[in-house]
């Protein structure tokens, strides 16, 4: 099923229609302030290995990160942070931004790295904000990649949607997506560091 919604203003109904499917176990693909990715409920374990197995991965190899709605959901799932960390994170938030942080115990144990790190992200997207905030809890991001040799992402929704309609429940379509991923900040040791650059400019925050 492919669903449209428009970032100023998701439909209600629609955005009902995809929660109930996440709580249902089911997996989506949906636009973020970057590229589209792949996700479900951090809750539903059996579509958390669905997602994996998309992805042609062992779950436990699964590195995918968690898209929250605002700042209050975050410290829910991770261990006490600087204040620093919280101000730059204040600062990029809504925006094209990974930041890993030290999990804690509330973390679903499938998504618990040896590491015990976890990805957070919230996107500067209406959309995924909508459905996570009805849904009440994160769910998972994994970027969806296209064969290509140029490009490295897949960027058009319809697109997507021929190649995932047999492996997903639901393409949100929400505009073309960005074909450059968000920018990784590990904040877990003594220093912010940049782990990978994307579309996010973190100069000035620091």
């Amino acid at each position: 099923m492919i669903l449209k919604l428009y970032e100023e203003n998701p439909s209600p109904k629609h955005i009902q229609k995809i929660v109930d499917c996440l709580k249902n176990g089911g997996i989506i693909i949906y636009p973020t302030d970057t590229v589209y990715s792949i996700g479900c409920d951090i809750y539903q374990s059996k579509a958390f290995e669905k997602v994996a197995q998309i992805k042609g991965i062992k779950p436990r190899e699964a590195n995918f990160s968690f898209i929250f709605s605002d700042m209050d959901q975050i410290a829910e799932f991770t261990r006490p942070f600087s204040t620093s960390v919280f101000k730059l994170m204040k600062k990029a938030f809504p925006g094209p931004f990974t930041f890993i942080l030290n999990a804690n115990n509330k973390v679903p144990k499938i998504f618990q790295s040896r590491k015990k790190t976890i990805g957070i992200r919230i996107p500067d997207n209406n959309i995924c904000r909508e459905i996570i905030r009805e849904l009440g809890n994160p769910i998972t991001s994994t970027s969806v990649h296209d064969d290509d040799d140029i490009l490295e992402y897949s960027t058009d929704p319809e697109l997507i949607h021929d190649k995932y309609k047999d492996m997903v429940d639901i393409v949100v379509k929400g505009g073309f997506g960005e074909n450059e991923a968000s920018t990784v900040v590990d904040c877990t040791g003594d220093q912010i560091e940049i782990v990978r650059q994307g579309l996010g400019i973190i100069d000035g925050y620091i």
